[in-house]
């Protein structure tokens, strides 16, 4: 007779082990025979590396990506993860007698803390602002580092974007005299240091505030006010940051509907002038006029309380639950004008087109991690007497997401790799590296091609891996939907299920990009109106060229696809290209993504990713035809399967063989 299970007695799922995301071959134990794709559990991001960076700089590169992929498995930093998603931050709006609490109304968990200085450590912002390294793409390195560890992170990369966005738009004002701003120059020097500062100690995050009730993406509508007050009230407010630096010679009043990282050390805001909207930078905190203490009974200078901004309540949201979100009230925050008065969106745009990297790069992060639960989930969980890896259809299921996923992956470091090129220059970053051939050397082609292709990367990547992680949470069956902060937290799919959701919406929706991208087709200031055939169409045809001997057939497919994205805009109103604007940012998005993975393949022939790149043209590029590929056997496609889901070196038994 069979002996009743209970709950101390009978199966327990053996838990799955996750294998560091990549691994370095000249650390590891099998340096002399494996390579760094082989190696690694997440092989794509060993080959975009390759892709970018010059051979000289994958030593310094690889290594911090190395050591951080094995950082962000310690139970300590899971824990900090685990402590920011369960411990939400709370407001303290008043006082013990009633008064409002402009002191520290917000308390964030010590996990938080904690993961935004492993962040301002590993140079998750300083890296791409580190101008001693001038050989190779620095914004590659940056977001490969945040691809290893935004899932891990708990959110803290959302202040980092806008931090790193911020230090982008200071930066093109550091030379900017005073004028009428006495002390903005010192100011925004000192602001800047620490922003891109790898210090934790010393080291400040931005927020970014302009989201306001009368719309999201729109900031036309913009109520918050901002007047330059006289010198007589200047000098009878006269008052300090908490640095004992002056504040600025703008009082701010209105009303942020949603500001994320409202715990930051500045924000960047906009607000209305008498010359239109305009973009200030502000400190979060001011010192306190002398306030005796009950210790010493005297004054205490050190004291400081938030600059004119009131926390009326936090965002309960959906995900995202450790970032402190919240609708402010400003009433005489003090601040300095950035650049032109009434040219505030123009200025607020170099932080928006970083920021909208960050949304795509974060969501492949959190799909990675989805996908490397699934592979150790699928090496010990048995069905039906079989380990999952021994179901072929379940390994199909999986190496489809998996290809999903590369193609998602390669468009946005491309992106990332244009973000990085246009602002260090073609010579520094792409010379002598396998992308050479790949992104323009010309810096207006360049400007052109991240303009229309980055709403494109924001749209579509995070919308692809909502979808990508929902299937993972599917892979573990009903305990991918349980919120697992159990053990050491990696099974919990549904948290990062819930946060990458955020970026879909974060930073513009779909539509919103969209309609931005039929603004760069209409826009006569590039290519005279003609970005699509001038820009895209001639990058294209370029890459495909280097593609063509090892697969013409693939590229002919893609060669249809872009006859009919001209066909599509060319002539189109732009009542018509509003009106079509998400077939054609998937037009785009799909292209691009073929290209990308034809090349990279195209570059050793790799039997994995050659496999790869032509699956994903004709399952996603030709509408899914079977017929145009060439037939493999069952039993060989479950093979290469197995291989693209799994990685190269495994070898289930069933299949050791075919191997």
């Amino acid at each position: 007779m069979s002996r009743a299970s209970s709950s101390t007695e009978g199966f327990f799922q053996p838990y799955p082990v996750l294998e560091p995301q990549y691994t370095y071959n000249q650390l590891s134990k099998n340096a002399s025979s494996k390579s760094t794709q082989l190696l690694s559990d997440d092989p794509v991001l060993a080959r975009v590396l390759n892709l970018y960076l010059p051979r000289e700089a994958q030593d310094e590169v690889g290594i911090s990506i190395h050591k951080l992929s094995r950082r962000v498995l310690e139970p300590s930093v899971l824990r900090h993860s685990i402590d920011a998603e369960t411990n939400v931050p709370t407001l303290h709006p008043l006082t013990t007698f009633g008064e409002v609490n402009k002191a520290d109304p917000l308390h964030t968990s010590e996990g938080w803390k904690a993961l935004k200085s492993i962040s301002v450590e590993e140079g998750a912002v300083s890296i791409a602002y580190d101008k001693s390294e001038t050989n190779y793409n620095r914004r590659v390195a940056q977001f490969g580092l945040g691809h290893v560890w935004g899932h891990t992170a708990a959110m803290t990369m959302c202040p980092m974007s806008m931090t790193d966005g911020a230090a982008t738009l200071l930066s093109r004002h550091l030379d900017d005299p005073d004028g009428d701003q006495p002390g903005r120059q010192a100011v925004f020097a000192e602001a800047y240091r620490r922003l891109v500062s790898r210090d934790p100690k010393e080291s400040w995050t931005s927020g970014q505030w302009m989201t306001e009730r009368t719309g999201g993406s729109d900031v036309s509508g913009t109520e918050t006010v901002a007047r330059r007050l006289t010198r007589d009230e200047i000098a009878s407010e006269e008052g300090q940051d908490s640095l004992g630096q002056p504040l600025g010679p703008w009082s701010i009043d209105g009303f942020k509907w949603f500001s994320s990282a409202t715990d930051s050390d500045v924000s960047v805001l906009l607000a209305r002038t008498s010359l239109g909207i305009s973009a200030f930078l502000i400190p979060m905190r001011r010192k306190v006029r002398s306030r005796t203490t009950l210790a010493t009974g005297s004054p205490d200078n050190n004291l400081t309380e938030l600059n004119g901004v009131r926390i009326q309540r936090l965002k309960n949201k959906l995900g995202t639950k450790g970032l402190p979100t919240a609708e402010l009230e400003l009433k005489g925050a003090r601040g300095w004008l950035i650049g032109q008065e009434g040219k505030g969106i123009k200025e607020i745009s170099a932080i928006l087109n970083i920021t909208r990297v960050y949304s795509a790069a974060g969501s492949i992060s959190y799909w990675s991690r989805g996908l490397a639960v699934c592979r150790a989930f699928s090496r010990v969980r048995k069905a039906k007497g079989k380990f999952l890896y021994d179901h072929p259809q379940h390994v199909r299921w999986m190496a489809d997401e998996t290809v999903k996923y590369w193609a998602a992956t390669h468009f946005t470091f491309f992106t990332v790799a244009l973000l990085g090129c246009s602002a260090q220059g073609w010579e520094a970053t792409t010379k002598n590296t396998a992308s050479e051939n790949l992104i323009p050397q010309d810096p207006a082609h360049q400007g052109a091609l991240l303009r229309l292709l980055t709403p494109v990367v924001k749209a579509r990547v995070p919308v692809a891996s909502v979808t990508g992680l929902r299937e993972t949470m599917e892979c573990l069956g009903g305990v991918g939907y349980c919120e697992n902060n159990e053990d050491d937290g990696s099974m919990n799919l549904a948290k990062i299920f819930r946060d990458c959701i955020a970026n879909t919406i974060w930073e513009g929706t779909t539509s919103v990009m969209a309609e931005d991208v039929c603004r760069v087709i209409k826009d006569k200031r590039i290519a005279n109106g003609n970005v699509i055939e001038a820009i895209f169409c001639r990058w294209a045809a370029g890459a495909l060229q280097h593609c063509r001997k090892s697969f013409k057939r693939e590229c002919e497919a893609i060669e249809g696809m872009l006859q009919s994205l001209i066909t599509l805009t060319k002539g189109a109103s732009p009542e018509e290209l509003e009106y079509r604007g998400r077939q054609i940012i998937s037009y785009l998005e799909t292209i691009s993504s073929s290209i990308l993975l034809l090349y990279d393949a195209s570059g050793d022939l790799d039997k994995i990713s050659s496999h790869i790149a032509s699956r994903y043209v004709w399952f996603q590029a030709v509408d899914k035809s079977l017929h145009q590929r060439e037939h493999l056997s069952r039993r060989d496609d479950a093979a290469v399967d197995c291989r693209i889901f799994l990685g190269n070196s495994f070898r289930p038994k069933a299949l050791e063989g075919k191997l």
